[in-house]
């Protein structure tokens, strides 16, 4: 490292950001900023070359110059449709330059999996990477301010976020499950099945969680919107359900199927922690910070 941690990174170039163009300065163009702040802080050895190009098996890549050439190049997937995963892809590989690029002298490759697996308990170096995108992208000061902590959005209120940052769905709705103060649960299925599942700090630490990794295939709830897409208006709808619904409590469920990706996105948002939770109150030690803390699964993809 160059001696900042990711977040010190994405901080640094929030705050510089904030001075230079304003507030209200979304999307980050992480194009530019990746060439022009390299070249500043390290002319000797710079992001020199950010492209497309078919990459087999991968979302993207930091490449060293070839022999005789300095600096590095920033390689996404050509094929990727959505320009919010490009973006974050691009921040992703920003990220590794600025952290990692000493410990990787000859680059690194990011596989589907690799920006997917936006978790510590994946591997270190692309939670780190990962860490410092959101960041970037997604300034937590200015998207509290967009959808404060207490709120309870719908998806259209998580789109529009989507839209100002410049990134898909899911990492829109996976950064405000970060520092959200309620109980809710984003949960992504397909072909009746959850692919993944990730839950805010309040509801992991009252035991509200979907595990689906190293698990046989968990199949959606049979009662849930998200197991009968049929039942859905133009392709969303939301309903209440008793215990009996989902993770045997009641809860208000949100789903919407995206045509783009054959999938289903839906939002649990769960009640105050049932009596039977067995588990302390809020001022008890966060289990989620102890288990993001030694590098649970979840996608930034979408």
């Amino acid at each position: 490292m160059d001696g900042k941690s990711p977040q010190r990174w994405a901080i640094d170039l929030t705050l510089l950001l904030n001075a230079r163009d304003g507030g209200d300065r979304f999307p980050v163009d992480v194009k530019s900023l990746a060439k022009d702040y390299s070249h500043q802080v390290f002319p000797n050895d710079p992001v020199t070359l950010i492209k497309g190009a078919s990459l087999d098996r991968f979302e993207g890549g930091l490449y060293k110059a070839p022999a005789g050439k300095k600096g590095w190049g920033i390689i996404y997937n050509s094929e990727i449709k959505s320009p919010g995963r490009i973006n974050f892809t691009l921040a992703h590989e920003f990220g590794h330059y600025l952290v990692h690029r000493h410990q990787f002298p000859d680059g690194l490759q990011c596989s589907a999996e690799d920006m997917a697996k936006w978790d510590s308990t994946y591997g270190q170096i692309e939670h780190e990477a990962n860490e410092f995108a959101a960041s970037l992208l997604m300034p937590r000061d200015d998207f509290a301010r967009q959808l404060p902590p207490k709120s309870k959005p719908a998806f259209e209120d998580l789109a529009a976020c989507a839209d100002r940052y410049g990134v898909s769905l899911s990492a829109a709705t996976l950064r405000w499950l970060q520092f959200s103060e309620r109980r809710t649960l984003l949960v992504v299925s397909r072909d009746g099945y959850i692919l993944w599942a990730r839950s805010s700090p309040k509801a992991l630490r009252t035991g509200a969680y979907i595990k689906t990794a190293n698990m046989p295939p968990v199949e959606v709830p049979s009662r849930s919107l998200a197991a009968q897409p049929h039942l859905l208006e133009n392709g969303k709808g939301k309903a209440e359900h008793d215990a009996l619904g989902w993770l045997n409590e009641p809860c208000i469920e949100e789903t919407f199927v995206s045509e783009r990706y054959d999938t289903i996105y839906t939002l649990l948002h769960l009640g105050p922690a049932p009596s039977w939770s067995g588990h302390g109150s809020d001022t008890e030690e966060d289990s989620f910070d102890r288990m993001t803390s030694r590098p649970p699964g979840s996608s930034w993809l979408g």
